[in-house]
């Protein structure tokens, strides 16, 4: 309540009050002037006496200052701040912000030294024409500096139509708020609701069913939907995530560049080499993959927009899936195909996020005299490759004598993990060699073991190098 009265009054800081900045900021604490606290209640007009001399600034202009030493101490952090008084009028939405090399805060009272806002930028619907102050305080006890206060009155839009093109400044009191929008040409776009207030939710709804909703998708609680749209009608439903809330909210919705040639394929045929763009609605998009000649192929999925996520599926119960095994949460599969038909699912992670993806399929060539070994007998002091795909890979190792054996398993494209096992023995390792490598070093007795070579993950794949040595000792193995 912005009204005038006389005031005795200290003022006592509440931790955590301020937002938005530094959330850990506190409201400076502070006495009002001696001689406000012996004037009587004001008459019409005059100001208020807990503003009572101070500097004031005028709403639309710019107030320059400075944070030094000497400023007034916010007992509570050690910060200093200046005090500006200013006239608002009922109804408007106002804006205070600062600018230059002060690291600050603008906190807004009103004239019952009532906190209202704080924040690095704040904004406020005002309830009642009077008399408020404007505090300008450093961030910390270390924060000082020249700064320019700026003010505006925020102008609002009562359009019930949003433009492509154009955003739009509106007040969200609690309840949603709906706006028309039209697209008149098939394409990608954008739609986005921010807000500093609350935790701002879209909704849109169009032709022939089309619903999508987002809570977070621009990140800092803001809203965005990008989405591919047909032509037509549709309705934005702007509102809080949890029903409750108010507060300046800006909408916009704006075209997006397709990558490339401008083309889009959410289905059908991928041969190896091809790389083509699609994009993600919520739902998953399927293409079959077909595969000639036996060998590696890589296939990645790369988004800035969406955790990316692949499954594989093929001949004689093939099945492969993947996350992040490209980084940057983008999914990859690395694998020797069997020639055949393969069906490939390109989708998000998790939940039903949208955004452009692109899908590539690389054959990946075995270096020169590499031939893979997946299977079979291993040969004392002999070094094969093998491939990885997920599923353990089982060799057997046949000693004629007692004799200290080292197996070595190396690959740069996963995490590998050996095991041994046979003659009542059991020995395992993850990365007792370099890196993530594996080695295990142990005297075994004469016998057959079954040695497994596979992934410490099964996300994993890739090509592998696997090592074996045996010598003939007289050590007795471990009991």
């Amino acid at each position: 309540m912005a009204k005038s009265s006389s005031l005795t009054l200290i003022l006592v800081a509440v931790g955590g009050v301020a937002v938005g900045f530094l959330a850990a900021q506190t409201v400076p604490s502070f006495t009002t002037p001696a001689s406000a606290e012996e004037s009587a209640s004001p008459e019409q007009g005059e100001a208020s006496p807990a503003l009572a001399g101070l500097d004031s600034v005028t709403l639309g202009e710019r107030a320059r200052g400075e944070i030094t030493s000497a400023g007034e101490l916010n007992g509570n952090d050690g910060s200093r701040y200046l005090r500006y008084a200013i006239s608002l009028e009922e109804g408007s939405l106002v804006e205070f912000s600062l600018s230059g090399a002060l690291q600050g805060l603008v906190a807004l009272y009103d004239d019952q030294l009532q906190l209202l806002e704080s924040a690095e930028t704040v904004r406020h619907h005002v309830e009642e024409t009077g008399d408020y102050l404007v505090i300008v305080s450093g961030a910390d006890a270390s924060s000082y500096g020249p700064f320019t206060l700026n003010s505006r009155t925020v102008e609002l839009s009562d359009s019930d139509t949003l433009a492509i093109g154009e955003p739009m400044d509106s007040w969200l009191d609690g309840t949603s708020r709906e706006v028309s929008l039209t697209v008149e040409e098939a394409g990608m776009y954008q739609i986005e609701m921010r807000a500093d207030e609350f935790d701002a939710y879209l909704e849109l709804s169009g032709p022939n069913g089309y619903y999508r909703e987002d809570d977070d998708g621009a990140g800092n609680l803001n809203a965005r939907i990008s989405d591919f749209l047909a032509p037509g009608d549709y309705t934005v439903t702007a509102r809080s995530a949890f029903g409750e809330g108010s507060g300046l909210f800006t909408l916009s919705a704006e075209p997006r560049e397709l990558p490339g040639d401008g083309e889009l394929r959410n289905d059908g045929s991928v041969m190896p080499s091809d790389t083509l763009s699609g994009w993600l609605s919520g739902q998953e998009l399927s293409y079959q993959l077909e595969i000639e000649e036996a060998g590696m192929y890589q296939i990645d999925m790369r988004s800035n927009d969406i955790d990316a996520y692949l499954v594989l599926e093929g001949p004689n119960g093939y099945f492969r899936e993947d996350d992040d095994s490209a980084g940057n949460l983008d999914a990859s599969i690395a694998d020797f195909l069997a020639p055949g038909n393969y069906q490939l699912t390109a989708r998000t992670a998790y939940g039903s996020d949208s955004g452009l993806f692109t899908l590539s399929v690389e054959p990946r060539e075995l270096p020169d005299d590499v031939e893979l070994r997946n299977e079979g007998e291993l040969t004392p002091n002999e070094t094969l490759n093998g491939w990885y795909s997920g599923e353990p890979l089982t060799y057997e190792l046949t000693l004629e004598e007692s004799s200290l054996v080292r197996l070595n398993m190396r690959s740069s494209d996963f995490d590998t993990y050996l095991e041994i096992y046979g003659e009542n023995d059991s020995y395992s390792d993850d990365d007792g060699g370099n890196g993530t490598n594996s080695r295990i070093e142990q005297a075994l007795l004469p016998g057959t073991y079954t040695v497994i070579a596979r992934g410490f993950a099964v996300s994993g794949s890739g090509m592998f190098e696997l090592q074996v040595n045996a010598e003939p000792t007289e050590m007795q193995p471990d009991a």
